[in-house]
């Protein structure tokens, strides 16, 4: 894979992020306010770098996906995150470039593993 990191967390931050919508949507959440509330929970810098944790603690990532994750959360980078701390932004930019790294590997049974896990639910 010879992708930048940073350019795999900006794709896997889309698919990411319409995971979770589809998600709250089919838990039959209609309204557009509430549907922004819930999704906080899961797309925040926070919540991302407490999901990479459990994923990365529960050995559910293979060496070549720990590679990218260790790539994506030790690439330099002169963003200053607004609302958290450098550490946890990057855990969250590590998550996103795995899901990236996933969907440009066509491995949408690995994503959608990974994301029933991290929503506890089954996401068509």
């Amino acid at each position: 894979m010879d992708k930048n990191v940073l350019v795999l967390a900006y794709l896997g931050d889309s698919i990411y992020e319409t995971y979770i919508r589809l998600y709250l949507i089919e838990k039959g959440i209609c309204k557009v306010k509430e549907l922004q509330e819930k999704s906080i929970k899961y797309v925040s810098a926070k919540a991302q770098s407490s999901f990479l944790k459990q994923i990365i603690d529960n050995n559910m990532l293979n060496i070549d996906e720990l590679d990218i994750v260790t790539k994506a959360r030790n690439h330099k980078n002169n963003h200053k995150p607004k609302n958290t701390d450098i550490i946890t932004y990057k855990h969250a930019t590590a998550l996103e470039a795995l899901i990236g790294y996933l969907y440009y590997k066509n491995d949408y049974e690995k994503i959608k593993q990974i994301m029933d896990y991290i929503t506890g639910g089954k996401i068509c």
